[in-house]
């Protein structure tokens, strides 16, 4: 049922992410073989909150998410629209880990999946090294259902401003522009599993494929610019928002920063 889907996705949206030129290119059976078992995200799965000093002043611990959650909007009001700016890493196999495994981890911007777990808007950039070869994958995705691939050609080094708003509980819209070749793509979407316009996210994921969480990359480093959540009557920076860091099997993998429209998410 999924693989028709994503098949049929690509004759939509026919095309495919290019990696940077001297490396292999995914191919399209790659690329649907890796989405068959459905790629998805799920919303927040905590383990654990600390108070910290310096500017990690309150921070959460999670098995899937990193990086700033505002976890609710002004009083009165929802979010309707979520930003940012991040340049495409280049992701690594992490220290220890078999070279010809496969690794990945998706840095977005979304609305809900944090205090609000009904549904997600969101739309970002996967990224994965397979064997030593790299590919990336634009997408958007109204949780609870699956990810569905844009076509945009990706590049490591590629700057990319995600973006999605919403017109209603149940309609809205996820745009990802690729500064540095001049492209945009923007998808129309509706669901019936309504938002609530209670959280805006800044993040990179280790998201799921199937029933479990994909082997995470390194990903070095992710700094969302410009990273603002607005409603209908205001804008928010990321600022205020509380920071998440990844940590599975007792380690903590993520180091995350804020400084005003700027965050910054480090694979350590």
């Amino acid at each position: 049922m999924k693989l028709s889907a994503i098949a049929l996705s690509y004759v939509l949206f026919s095309g495919s992410v290019l990696a940077a030129p001297g490396r292999t290119r995914s191919t399209l059976e790659e690329r649907i073989a890796r989405r068959a078992a459905g790629r998805k995200t799920r919303p927040v799965e905590y383990i654990e909150e600390s108070i910290a000093a310096g500017n990690k002043s309150h921070v959460s611990y999670s098995s899937n998410w990193s990086g700033a959650v505002i976890t609710s909007p002004p009083s009165g009001q929802t979010f309707d629209g979520v930003t940012a700016s991040f340049v495409v890493p280049t992701p690594k196999v992490p220290s220890g880990s078999s070279s010809r495994g496969t690794y990945s981890a998706s840095a977005w911007v979304g609305i809900d999946g944090d205090t609000y777990q009904n549904a997600i808007l969101q739309t970002g950039v996967d990224f994965t090294i397979s064997n030593g070869v790299v590919s990336y994958d634009a997408w958007y995705e109204w949780y609870p259902d699956y990810a569905y691939d844009f076509s945009i050609d990706i590049s490591e080094g590629d700057t990319i401003t995600a973006t999605v708003s919403s017109t209603s509980s149940t309609s809205g819209t996820a745009i990802i522009e690729n500064v540095t070749t001049g492209k945009t793509v923007s998808k129309s979407l509706t669901s019936s599993s309504a938002l609530g316009g209670q959280n805006a996210e800044w993040i990179v994921e280790d998201y799921e494929e199937g029933s479990s969480l994909v082997a995470l990359a390194n990903w070095g480093t992710v700094t969302f610019t410009g990273a603002t959540a607005k409603t209908a009557s205001s804008s928010e920076s990321a600022a205020g928002a509380s920071i998440l860091d990844i940590e599975q099997n007792g380690k903590v993998l993520t180091s995350v920063s804020i400084s005003g429209t700027t965050v910054t998410d480090s694979y350590v």
